[in-house]
């Protein structure tokens, strides 16, 4: 695999998670044992054996009930050319890994006897850190799907049965073949989601095998088909060798085609079909909801309008009326995204946005680049109140909605409180370098780390240019996207000169020792030297 960069897949697969879906205010462990992240449990590490964790540093490859045990001396060589590896990234210490060794043993018995066998590997992240250094691990268990070098994303259940039947998927090929005109008319008639169809004359169309590779590439994001039927080709009225792309029947509109046609070329490279399929993938306006949310809804600035939608028989007329008032102003911003949103699914969205008690059937938002979001005042939906929204947002007319505790009267400790209206500035501001803690009341890790966060304002309360900081994620917003918080404590460190780079602190012992290391590390302003301190 050499230098491909591939994306960490950070699957924290506690045996509490996968024995049930969710559960509440749970903790995942870290380089140093505590890294809490919500809907897992955490493991007492106490006096338990590490044994079963030793391995061999050499390059001698080895197996171990069905799981193959790599170190540095022997991945790349194990990894090159296979088209799919399950990867577990573990620490001797680390209790879940423990306990999680056994489901692993047995998902790696299950993908032996597949055909074709699916390797699945684990590597010590401590002991080889060249990998984990690779791979950005920064928390343990961490397992990683590798697909000829290339990303994915894990979308499955966290049971065994379900990385089985996941794993399975993703050794077949990531586009399905199609034979019936039936088959697309359900598609148009019946989804929800949109439609991508490569005509080709057979399977050794050279259209055919650069369509599977940018599918290959995009098989988490999208469900690919094909066809070799001329049936299909003239229902879609469009040769072989192209790709087409368009939406299901709900989502159209007389402001935009009902399709978009690639013609593969032999000049045409897997990146024009990737970009076309991902620029057609969203229709004008589309049903924003929890099930595509994160993955078709990144684009910013979204604009978001909540109601009751159901495209069901009864409700659908009452769905499109409100949509096609939306989409009368979508057609004049194609720089924005816009969707529909139905109001229970996105209730405590709403809440936050303080459009709760706003009295109208029909409420708009609308969410930035910057991570900032802004409530339309209620009034009486229609096209024109819309489209009044939208433009007062583009000249930034509009103040932005920001969940908030108070603003401390007396910040004058040695770690400043951020809240929700201070984050701009107090960590956004250019003059000074700024260490932020994101940190959750109920969290036990956050609590431990609290008296060595303080020492470690302290020790630092005489820098004028370096301000420690810790803000409660759970109560306040955090009005800037770059700084992302995906479990507690999150630390980051924003220099004063790139505020929009922030560097997070994802290894080590979460000690005063480190801390400082990392504080001093990346410091612009110190107003003494390292050694001096």
């Amino acid at each position: 695999m050499g230098a491909a960069k591939v994306l960490v897949l950070a699957m924290l697969l506690a045996v509490a998670s996968l024995a049930s879906p969710a559960s509440a205010q749970a903790e995942r462990e870290g380089p140093a044992d505590d890294f809490v992240a919500p809907g897992e449990t955490s493991v007492d590490d106490d006096d338990e054996d590490i044994d079963d964790y030793d391995e061999d540093d050499s390059s001698e490859i080895k197996e171990e009930n069905g799981v193959v045990i790599l170190n540095d001396a022997n991945f790349d060589t194990f990894v090159e050319g296979k088209d799919t590896v399950l990867l577990e990234f573990y620490a001797p210490w680390c209790g879940h890994c423990k306990q999680f060794a056994p489901e692993y043993e047995k998902i790696a018995q299950a993908l032996k006897e597949n055909d074709p066998p699916i390797p699945v590997a684990k590597i010590d992240a401590t002991a080889a850190s060249t990998v984990s250094g690779r791979f950005d691990v920064s928390g343990y268990p961490t397992i990683k799907i590798l697909k000829k070098g290339q990303p994915v994303d894990y979308e499955g259940s966290r049971t065994e049965a379900g990385i089985v039947d996941y794993m399975i998927e993703q050794a077949g090929p990531p586009s399905k073949q199609i034979q019936a005109v039936k088959q697309v008319q359900e598609f148009v008639k019946d989804g929800d989601d949109v439609i991508i169809i490569g005509v080709f004359k057979g399977d050794q169309d050279p259209a055919y095998q650069l369509y599977q590779d940018a599918a290959n590439n995009l098989r988490e994001e999208f469900k690919f088909h094909h066809t070799f039927s001329n049936e299909i080709s003239t229902f879609l009225k469009v040769d072989p060798g192209k790709l087409v792309v368009m939406q299901p029947e709900k989502f159209h509109s007389k402001y935009e085609p009902k399709m978009h046609v690639l013609d593969i070329k032999d000049s045409t490279d897997a990146t024009e079909v990737k970009d076309h399929v991902v620029k057609h993938a969203l229709p004008l306006v589309g049903h924003r909801k929890s099930a595509n949310d994160a993955k078709r809804y990144t684009k910013k600035p979204l604009v978001v309008v909540y109601y009751t939608v159901d495209f069901s028989f009864d409700y659908r007329v009452a769905t499109q009326y409100w949509r096609n008032k939306v989409l009368e102003v979508a057609k004049d911003f194609p720089e924005y995204t816009f969707a529909i949103a139905d109001e229970e699914d996105y209730s405590s969205e709403i809440k936050d946005l303080g459009l709760v008690d706003s009295g109208e059937d029909v409420n708009a938002a609308i969410f930035d680049e910057g991570g900032k979001k802004y409530a339309m005042e209620p009034e009486e939906f229609d096209s024109d109140v819309l489209r009044e929204f939208v433009v007062s947002f583009k000249k930034g007319k509009l103040k932005p909605i920001v969940k908030s505790q108070p603003v401390p009267k007396n910040n004058k400790g040695p770690v400043k409180i951020v809240v929700g209206k201070t984050f701009e500035s107090i960590v956004m501001d250019p003059k000074t370098d700024v260490l932020i803690e994101f940190y959750a009341p109920w969290c036990g890790h956050c609590k431990k780390l609290e008296p060595i966060y303080t020492e470690l304002g302290k020790k630092y309360k005489t820098q004028k240019n370096l301000v420690i900081a810790k803000m409660d994620a759970t109560a306040n917003d955090v009005t800037n996207e770059n700084y992302k918080v995906e479990g507690f404590p999150t630390i980051y460190f924003a220099p004063s000169n790139k505020k929009k780079d922030p560097i997070k602190f994802g290894s080590g012992e979460r000690d005063l020792e480190s801390l400082s290391k990392f504080v001093e590390e990346y410091a612009t302003k110190l107003s003494r030297t390292k050694e001096e301190l």
